[in-house]
């Protein structure tokens, strides 16, 4: 697979799990240099209308230690586009699990209009922050 030499991907990185680590170590893999785009706890709040457990700054602190990872920036927002236009990275990684939805068909298609790809990366099964969150409410405490 080509190799770019800037590479961008976001998450909300809350309850950091294997399926991020995945997700960054595959990224990187394709990219000389990986930037990260961590959610804002407004970000988060303003799409899945929920806060995350762990705050936005120590979110961005844990992404920033991962050794795959070349450069940590906020996620204010969910415009792509935009986040291209200030950063100019050569490619945009997400999980798979987003292919083929009409957020990312429009990401694609403007994207592609300034020769950036957008590589959809296999999503970790099994394996979510709401999974965990929700696993954690559920149990006793034993």
């Amino acid at each position: 697979m080509k190799k770019y030499k800037i590479g961008y991907t976001t998450g909300v990185f809350d309850l950091f799990h294997v399926g991020h680590l995945n997700l960054l170590k595959q990224a990187k893999s394709l990219c000389k240099y990986l930037i990260v785009g961590v959610s804002t706890d407004e970000t988060v709040v303003s799409y899945k209308n929920k806060t995350p457990v762990i705050p936005f700054e120590q979110r961005k602190e844990i992404v920033a230690a991962i050794r795959y990872v070349d450069e940590v920036v906020s996620q204010d927002n969910m415009n792509k586009y935009a986040a291209w236009q200030k950063l100019h990275f050569d490619v945009l990684f997400h999980g798979d699990d987003w292919k083929d939805s009409t957020m990312y068909n429009d990401v694609i298609e403007k994207l592609s209009k300034h020769n950036v790809d957008v590589v959809f990366l296999k999503h970790t099964k099994g394996i979510s922050s709401s999974q965990l969150t929700e696993k954690i409410a559920n149990s006793d405490g034993k």
